[in-house]
């Protein structure tokens, strides 16, 4: 399983259409955030080890409607209280 987050501008007025569209739509987003900043809004995305990352954006994030820009951020690793940091 990786994980990335995808930060996503919205077109104006658009964000909670969209908000709503991905996680509507979009089996892999188990959250979607309302951020500040140059993005409205962040939506974390569960796929699955094998997943083209860019297919995937391209053909299920950018797709919805209201969407500007995007910004992908994949994730390596998650330090968690209950799995710490293990030596190698």
């Amino acid at each position: 399983m990786r994980t990335i987050f995808v930060m996503i501008k919205c077109q104006l007025g658009k964000a909670y259409e969209v908000a709503g569209e991905l996680v509507d739509s979009i089996e892999q987003v188990p959250t979607v955030y309302s951020i500040s900043g140059d993005f409205d809004l962040m939506a974390q995305f569960h796929l699955p080890a094998e997943t083209d990352i860019g297919r995937f954006v391209n053909e299920q994030v950018h797709k919805v409607s209201g969407i500007a820009n995007t910004k992908t951020i994949i994730c390596f690793n998650a330090f968690t209280p209950d799995t710490g940091i293990k030596d190698a």
